[in-house]
């Protein structure tokens, strides 16, 4: 069973998550923050995994702290229920177009970690979540999973356009690269190794 059950607390943040690689796209999502909300729901189910996350943060203060540990909590998920990533397709690229919009992600869940984004945003906020927060929580899912990541808007007006066609395509790409491969014999990388466990604090 590919899963995973993750709970961080910190002064700022209380998050519980599930996360269940071989689903059906099922979720249950409330991090305090609507808009949030929605891309997550939508990354579970075109993703078609299952999500469960319950998340209390300090949203009083600002969306910062809830939006990156979410991120952190999701990747740390994704690398744990991955495991040493034995079989899986493990690269994943996909488009997706929202209306007048087109965004592309190409994922690696090969044990090292990077972030490249491009992606400019003409509002503050859609809904209650800071678009300053979009690269952030990519990023920390990023450092989480030991994923490389890449997302760009090729082209597109509608900042909430945007946003959307980016998690679609996460959600893609994602989907492509966790699935067992049968063509895969062992771990996908020709060192016979991924660096993929979090590393001990001294």
């Amino acid at each position: 069973m590919r899963s995973s059950l993750v709970h961080r607390k910190t002064k700022e943040t209380d998050i519980r998550l599930s996360l269940k690689l071989d689903g059906t796209g099922s979720y249950t999502i409330e991090t305090g923050i609507g808009f949030f909300n929605h891309m997550l729901e939508l990354f579970a189910y075109h993703a078609h995994i299952d999500l469960s996350i319950t998340a209390k943060g300090d949203i009083s203060v600002d969306d910062h702290h809830t939006v990156e540990d979410v991120g952190i909590a999701l990747g740390s998920a994704f690398r744990e229920a991955l495991g040493d990533r034995h079989g899986i397709h493990r690269f994943g690229a996909a488009f997706a177009p929202m209306d007048e919009t087109l965004a592309r992600c190409v994922v690696d869940f090969g044990g090292r970690s990077a972030l490249i984004f491009h992606a400019d945003f003409k509002r503050a906020k859609v809904g209650d979540l800071s678009t300053e927060m979009i690269p952030h929580f990519f990023q920390s899912f990023a450092e989480h999973a030991k994923a490389n990541l890449h997302l760009e808007v090729l082209y597109g007006s509608n900042t909430h356009h945007k946003i959307e066609a980016l998690f679609k395509a996460f959600a893609l790409s994602c989907r492509e690269a966790i699935k067992l491969d049968p063509a895969v014999k062992g771990i996908p990388s020709t060192k016979g190794l991924l660096e993929t466990s979090r590393k001990k604090k001294k």
